[in-house]
């Protein structure tokens, strides 16, 4: 197994947040605040890929809406009236 070459950054924190990583080590719940760092690391990257599929989902979407054709005028009293009626035709 290839040895990951690590690289150290300075990072500022505020003091809560570093009390906040100091008892979390303390405590037992990390070995040490470079753990807690690259668990954030690890949720910021998932986070990033579930707003990329996110962006995904609404170009295609949108795209697909734009391929659909030319839109309607809809008045807002008849939009709901028509979204009643079929809420009502599907029980």
């Amino acid at each position: 197994m290839k040895a990951t070459t690590m690289r150290t950054l300075t990072v500022s924190l505020t003091p809560q947040q570093a009390a906040m990583m100091q008892t979390a080590v303390e405590n037992g719940g990390y070995a040490s605040h470079s753990e807690i760092v690259r668990d954030a690391l690890r949720l910021w990257e998932e986070r990033e890929e579930v707003r990329q599929m996110d962006l995904a989902r609404l170009k295609k979407a949108y795209d697909e809406g734009m391929a659909s054709g030319d839109g309607r005028e809809v008045k807002a009293d008849a939009l709901l009236a028509e979204l009643k009626a079929e809420a009502r035709l599907r029980g």
